[in-house]
């Protein structure tokens, strides 16, 4: 179900369609210093969306020594990252670092079958990871602000050179790369000294040893990286509170004939001109978010009635279905039907609805328009109720939402089989950190160092 659950997110994410009514997050590329990266085709967006989820999330069963499991991931990656125009795989190092990762696998799984195969992944992935990194790895420095990430990646990447060179009797080979990952491997030793006069200064141990090993055990440096690291953090949070609430804003309007949310930025142009927002996001929507299209109709007293029709017509449908939501929990949380309709009716939200009901004398006391104690009207239809006034429906409606039967105008269909939990994992796992792929542990690594160091002394050959 990995790939079902990578496929359908990449499906609704990488199009400009609407996330599902459960999703307030959007999916979307960006490089390493937070750009946005735009890419030709709607297939190569999909590829590269694919390759990178399925990598962050084999990332996660390596930590969680599930190699095999993740292995399979990898290989769903590496399929779906060759779909995207090779010109732009050169130009990052999600592929190489994916090859390494896989070989990683290889090694941890020791399946020597895999050897040579490993050898040419190796090979692949150096040419890749030096291409995308520059000459003395200048791009690098210029991305990342002159601190050293790559340690971790070039330690690991000798190692799993002298494991191949070693296997296939290259003994000199293996000792030059084992000799520099060791090196590399020391450099990442974070002493205890500097490690607790982090920590003494209020930064946690794991954040703390990062920053060390990537400023080659700079106090000052660290320091500096951490409060650059924790400023991006905050940054990229308050990013993502405004998207989530765009995204609940997008959810609102509907999708447009081609099932593409309106777009938020035309949206406020439009409104800077002096048009009302919902009358503006409904001129988009019908028009594909051609702004010039959707001026003409607001601006043509004709095609402008027309559309503020549709708006009224829309929003009592979103009123009757959000109190008719309403109404349903709380005749399921045991309330008769006719005491909750007139409750919702005398309250217009939930909160007040159910505070009426618990508060009467009996469980069964009917309660009138107004929350007096009285009769209910016979045959009260609920689906015909318009309680809720348009301060109260947004905040209703989103719970409407969660249970998918809210729709706007070319609303989501939520018929399509889903594996929503494994969905829910894929996101998680994407942190945003571009400098994850560089921040492993390394414990492994130095008892593999150690351990062929042992088995070349064991061959003789100095």
């Amino acid at each position: 179900m990995n790939r079902a659950a990578t496929e359908a997110l990449t499906r609704r994410h990488a199009d400009g369609s609407l996330p599902l009514p459960e999703e307030d997050y959007n999916i979307e590329l960006e490089d390493q210093s937070g750009q946005k990266v735009h890419m030709g085709s709607e297939a190569e967006r999909r590829g590269a969306m694919m390759g990178l989820m399925l990598h962050a999330h084999a990332k996660n069963l390596i930590k969680r020594q599930m190699y095999k499991e993740a292995l399979d991931v990898l290989s769903m990656g590496e399929e779906a990252f060759s779909l995207c125009d090779s010109k732009f795989l050169e130009m990052i190092d999600n592929v190489p670092l994916l090859q390494i990762d896989m070989v990683w696998c290889y090694f941890m799984l020791r399946d020597i079958k895999w050897l040579s195969m490993a050898g040419v992944r190796l090979a692949k992935s150096r040419e890749g990871i030096e291409r995308c990194h520059g000459k003395d790895l200048i791009r690098v420095r210029v991305l990342q602000g002159g601190c050293h990430p790559e340690l971790t990646l070039y330690m690991r990447l000798e190692l799993l050179e002298a494991v191949v060179a070693y296997h296939s009797g290259q003994y000199d080979n293996c000792r030059k790369a084992l000799t520099s990952a060791q090196a590399k491997y020391h450099q990442l030793q974070v002493p205890d000294e500097a490690l607790s006069l982090l920590m003494g200064m209020g930064y946690r141990e794991k954040e703390a040893k990062r920053a060390m090993r990537m400023n080659k055990q700079d106090v000052e440096r660290a320091v500096a990286f951490i409060i650059e690291e924790r400023e991006k953090r905050a940054q990229r949070m308050r990013e993502d509170m405004q998207r989530q609430k765009e995204i609940i804003e997008q959810k609102r309007y509907g999708m447009t004939p081609l099932k593409k949310a309106v777009n938020i930025q035309i949206l406020d142009q439009i409104v800077s001109i002096g048009f009302e927002r919902s009358l503006a996001a409904e001129a988009l929507r019908r028009n594909e978010n051609d702004p010039q299209t959707a001026l003409d109709d607001l601006t043509n007293p004709e095609t402008n009635s027309s559309i503020q029709a549709s708006i009224n017509e829309r929003k009592g449908k979103r009123l009757r279905q959000a109190t008719t939501a309403i109404i349903e929990e709380l005749v399921s949380m045991g309330f008769e039907r006719s005491r909750v309709v007139a409750a919702v009716r005398a309250t217009g939200t939930k909160e007040r609805a159910l505070n009426l009901l618990t508060a009467q004398d009996g469980p069964n006391a009917p309660v009138a328009d107004g929350g007096r104690v009285g009769s209910a009207a016979p045959g009260e239809n609920s689906n015909n109720l318009d309680t809720l006034n348009e301060e109260n429906l947004n905040n209703e409606e989103n719970n409407v939402r969660e249970g998918g039967n809210m729709e706007g105008p070319s609303g989501i269909n939520n018929s399509e089989q889903r594996d929503v939990d494994m969905e829910e994992e894929l996101a998680r796992e994407l942190t945003g950190d571009a400098l994850s792929d560089y921040d492993i542990d390394v414990t492994k690594e130095g008892e593999a160092i150690t351990e062929y160091f042992a088995l070349l002394a064991s061959t003789g050959d100095n």
